[in-house]
């Protein structure tokens, strides 16, 4: 009997690890669904029991900004019980800001050195399409570069077709790019950036905010209602890129198994 009671117990408990949470955020531009990363522990935990009590319920998108992020949460706005901690960044490398990526709104760092998140807002990345050469090359460092080697007598030919294509900045780009690996190995600059596959193809296809990468915890992903958040992020705001008229949300939580969520949201969990 005690054998039989342990069986039972282990095929509870594996059932349970092989179930997620996915949850649906409403909204009045339509519903988004999401997942929060294993990876994330602290976050998913806390973004979790905050959805459960309702206490994000009524709360709203109230700092939106086009091409960038779409930002909520804040329990104080809405409730008399202040949600005052903070939660120890979770940085991980194979978490960035693509588009759709759910991560933690902090306070900065002059007062915030840890990058600790904020206990309740997030924001939800819509950020842009990138060209390659602007996520494999620090274009600021390669037009330095640049300015300086033209100015020397040997390029005159070079500074020549920098005039010649003052009017046309696609080419005047090409140009600079064309010297980059000069700059680097005659000033001993670091131009060129080191990037994955994953996230260049990532940011060049379906977009994003790369510069925030490093610097904010990621802890979850919108795997269903895009559109929703270049709806929310297309609204008219005012003072504080705050919208014109107030965007609710409320939060629902469904466990469900985590094969279920690959087959019908495409999100691969890692091994």
């Amino acid at each position: 009997m005690k054998k039989f009671t342990f069986i039972i117990l282990i095929l509870i408990q594996s059932c349970a690890m092989n179930k997620d949470v996915l949850i649906t955020i409403s909204t009045p531009y339509g519903e988004m669904k999401a997942i929060l990363y294993d990876e994330t522990p602290l976050h998913k935990k806390n973004f979790i029991e905050l959805s459960e009590s309702g206490k994000f319920d009524s709360t709203t998108f109230h700092r939106v900004i086009e091409n960038f992020m779409i930002q909520g949460g804040d329990v104080n706005l809405v409730s008399e019980n202040e949600i005052d901690y903070t939660i120890p960044a979770e940085f991980n490398d194979n978490l960035f800001h693509r588009k759709g990526e759910i991560a933690a709104a902090r306070m900065g760092d002059n007062v915030n050195p840890d990058k600790e998140s904020s206990g309740c807002q997030f924001y939800i990345v819509q950020g842009k399409v990138y060209k390659e050469e602007e996520l494999t090359l620090d274009i600021n460092a390669l037009y330095g570069g640049v300015r300086r080697l033209l100015q020397e007598e040997e390029y005159s030919d070079m500074r020549q077709k920098f005039i010649d294509a003052q009017n046309d900045p696609e080419e005047t780009q090409k140009l600079a790019i064309s010297l980059s690996e000069i700059c680097e190995e005659k000033y001993g600059m670091q131009i060129r950036k080191t990037i994955s596959d994953e996230v260049l193809k990532a940011y060049t296809t379906v977009g994003g905010v790369p510069h925030l990468d490093g610097a904010y915890t990621v802890f979850g992903r919108i795997v269903e209602g895009l559109d929703v958040i270049d709806k929310i992020a297309s609204v008219k705001t005012g003072s504080a890129d705050k919208p014109v008229e107030d965007i609710p949300m409320t939060f629902k939580i469904k466990k469900i198994s985590k094969e279920k969520i690959t087959k019908d949201y495409g999100y691969s969990y890692p091994k």
